[in-house]
């Protein structure tokens, strides 16, 4: 059954769709925490799992199927259940006025759809009137939206001549069931049973394996492909000469990743560690005495990216390149956490149009 939050008619009905996975619970868990404000909030999945039941303030909310009539009175939708039905069922949503805010890969490279980090590059919203006009609004890759908050303050003070970038993620980004089965493995080996794999496999427990996304023709994963081109969307510029090597590791939550600099102005450790510890979003973990630098288990359930392991590359001339390690919570900012807060940013310019 929707939730009404509020009697004020001036608050958005939201949809949630593929609420039962791992990304749309923890965007109902953020929409909560936040104090989103919307006068209805309507839960949607596929038939399977239509029916289910998930406590929101305290309060049981039906999970309703998801079909052509599901977005009658919706403002936003967000989607996050894959990128095939957000093919079929965005612009149905769109059609019937809500503005779609879609956690897939199906528009992201769009040249219609504004691909947004909100700490990044909002100023792109400028142009989309909401709640007048429905559309299509893309959240990036986890693992770019990872990268790009540690990275784009550097990049906006010196610019960035070339970026290689190394991931470690967690199962949680192929969503719960991954997730699940890491548990089960786990459990498994304990009490020296053969390891569970149905839904991953493999063996995923003590083990690191390419991201098991589809490998193109040219050896790419398409994890790493969507880390290149969005980031040369987001922000703005195709120049900045981009590597990526994208693995699974068995951590249930949150991805790290290591990542390296080349300049295109010098900036020296220090400078850079005072940049990032103003950037919105951003929490610099940089302790060398104590060995202390951004752990997954540290940056789960958090909405803040850390960043650490803040060095220069001896490789390069002085002062032009360093390198990071950086941890992020892909449920969170990767996911659910950005959406709502792209969900925010359109709320903010309709009262500020007011």
């Amino acid at each position: 059954m929707p939730q009404s939050d509020h009697s004020n008619h001036s608050f958005p009905s939201i949809a949630i769709v593929g609420a039962t996975g791992a990304v749309g619970r923890e965007m109902l868990s953020v929409i909560e925490q936040r104090r989103f404000p919307c006068r209805e909030l309507r839960l949607l999945a596929s038939s399977r799992s239509a029916g289910t039941t998930i406590e929101y303030r305290g309060q049981p909310l039906t999970v309703g199927e998801l079909t052509d009539d599901s977005f009658d009175g919706i403002d936003l939708a967000l989607f996050s259940a894959g990128g095939s039905v957000s093919k079929q069922y965005a612009p149905i949503a769109v059609a019937r006025g809500a503005t779609v805010i879609d956690n897939s890969s199906a528009f992201r490279m769009n040249d219609d759809v504004p691909l947004i980090v909100p700490e990044i590059n909002d100023d792109v919203l400028e142009d989309f009137d909401f709640p007048d006009k429905a559309g299509i609004i893309a959240n990036p890759n986890c693992s770019t939206i990872i990268a790009l908050m540690a990275v784009t303050p550097l990049y906006d003070a010196v610019g960035i001549e070339r970026m290689v970038i190394s991931t470690y993620q967690a199962v949680s980004g192929a969503g719960a069931a991954w997730m699940a089965e890491l548990e089960q493995q786990a459990r498994d080996f304990a009490i020296g049973q053969p390891l569970t794999s149905e839904v991953t496999g493999r063996q995923c427990l003590f083990n690191v394996f390419n991201h098991n996304s589809p490998i193109g023709e040219d050896g790419y994963n398409t994890e790493e492909t969507k880390m290149v081109k969005e980031t040369h969307k987001i922000w703005g510029d195709d120049t900045v000469a981009i590597s990526a090597t994208c693995v699974r590791v068995p951590v249930l939550r949150a991805h790290c990743e290591s990542i390296n600099l080349t300049f295109r102005k010098a900036l020296y450790e220090d400078e850079a560690r005072e940049i990032l510890a103003s950037a919105p979003g951003v929490r610099v973990v940089d302790d060398r005495a104590g060995n202390k630098f951004p752990e997954p288990i540290d940056a789960s359930s958090i909405d803040e990216v850390l960043v650490g392991r803040i060095r220069a590359d001896y490789s390069q001339p002085d002062g032009m390149g360093l390198n990071l390690f950086v941890a992020g919570d892909q449920l969170r900012k990767g996911a659910a956490l950005n959406a709502v807060q792209i969900a925010e940013k359109l709320m903010e310019r309709q009262a500020a149009t007011v």
